[in-house]
């Protein structure tokens, strides 16, 4: 490898992309096209970096299998900061293993953690956690330590564990230290913000009040009756019951928390639940039926007592009852969530993150940006949603630091 290549992946390497590029913009050699598709990468243009990164793939020769994967991976990362989680992911397992196979165990773990990265995106949380258990981060650069530390971080605040969030986002800020990198620096501090943000809002005897992520964790560990409808969820601290594919049961549970200690009358019932405005005696026979079906799935935790003007909740162990709700309700408020990271997603890919119908989200998404609360850019498949202000996350491109090596 010549010296301007070894020097422009230094560069990279450092965090310096217009480095790099006085060095290799006029070139046109496969490692020159890989460099160059990195250092446009860390400027933020993602489709001309995913163009040079192809064009390099193709220009390695059959025998540059280790070259050839590493465009692989560094394409799978771009894909992941543009936030593309359709990106094909048996290419990078592919290519993982050719990493793994010829001793490049440093690229090949950085490939690893793009795959579990991409499941914590999309909430597989027990198989990104699986992979992880393979890593071994003691055996690996301050980079990829740091990288490490985010993932188990961003695992913690999914589970709603605020010590070990904070535990492993402190380690993350050594490491990144210790790396010296900018932009992994950058990245640990928004992780941090992100853990001293409101994380939900409690609803409790008529009254509201928001939470952090340590005081969510404290109230879904004590004793009360808790309807999560972050989590779609009805807890006491020794049962947990998932309303999840039952909406009704679960309007209604979380109408009935939100009136505790009171009576939730049949009328705002049927309008939670069925949307109904005008209601007749075959709304009150559907209402009757359904508190019936939720009261045996939740009868080991609470009764459903009829009373003059409707239906009270009456727990049978805890002291009281809540509703723990998302800062903002409905999918609005799981699409600002996603969005809050400062990235820029696609519609498909928030659907897939968030398991519903990609028209769903666009409505959600029109909503929100006549509001103000969202921004696009582009058009038709490159349309693409942020949510302003952008707080600054550049992910890290292992490549540089690697051909730097060879």
């Amino acid at each position: 490898m010549d010296s301007l290549i070894t020097a422009a992946a230094r560069a990279l390497a450092a965090g310096d992309p217009l480095g790099a590029l006085k060095r290799v913009a006029l070139r046109n050699d496969a490692p020159a096209l890989a460099l160059r598709g990195i250092a446009m990468a860390q400027l933020g243009d993602f489709p001309r970096a995913k163009h040079l990164l192809r064009h390099a793939a193709r220009t390695f020769n059959a025998k540059e299998a280790v070259a050839r994967a590493r465009c692989i991976v560094a394409e799978a990362e771009i894909a992941l900061a543009s936030r593309d989680l359709g990106w094909p992911a048996k290419a990078l397992e592919a290519a993982r293993a050719t990493l793994e196979e010829h001793g490049d165990r440093a690229n090949a773990a950085h490939a690893r953690y793009l795959q579990v990265r991409r499941l914590v995106l999309i909430g597989r949380l027990a198989q990104a956690e699986r992979m992880l258990a393979d890593l071994d981060p003691t055996l690996l650069p301050p980079a990829l330590r740091t990288a490490h530390e985010l993932v188990l971080a961003g695992i913690a605040m999914r589970r709603i564990q605020a010590k070990e969030a904070r535990a492993a986002l402190g380690r993350a800020e050594r490491a990144a230290d210790t790396a010296g990198i900018p932009a992994l620096t950058a990245e640990v501090e928004s992780a941090l913000r992100i853990l001293s943000t409101p994380a939900a809002r409690l609803v409790a005897s008529g009254a509201e009040r928001i939470l952090g992520l340590q005081e969510v964790e404290s109230l879904l560990a004590s004793k009360a009756l808790v309807v999560d409808a972050c989590r779609h969820v009805v807890r006491d601290g020794w049962t947990i019951i998932s309303l999840a594919t039952r909406p009704v049961l679960f309007a209604l549970a979380q109408t009935l928390g939100e009136a505790w200690p009171g009576d939730a009358p049949r009328d705002m019932l049927l309008s939670r639940a069925f949307g109904a405005k005008l209601t007749d005696e075959s709304h009150r026979m559907r209402l009757r039926v359904e508190i019936g079906r939720l009261r045996r799935a939740i009868r080991m935790m609470a009764r459903i007592n009829a009373t003059n003007i409707g239906f009270r909740l009456v727990p049978r162990r805890a002291r009281k009852v809540v509703v723990l709700a998302p800062p903002v309700d409905g999918e609005r408020g799981a699409i600002l969530a996603f969005l809050g990271d400062g990235e820029s997603w696609s519609s498909s890919a928030l659907a897939l993150a968030l398991g519903t119908s990609q028209r769903t989200v666009q409505r959600a998404l029109d909503s929100l940006a006549a509001e103000g609360k969202v921004r696009s850019f582009g058009c038709a498949r490159a349309r693409r949603w942020m949510s302003p202000p952008v707080p600054g996350f550049t992910t890290t491109l292992l490549l540089p630091d690697a051909l730097a090596t060879d």
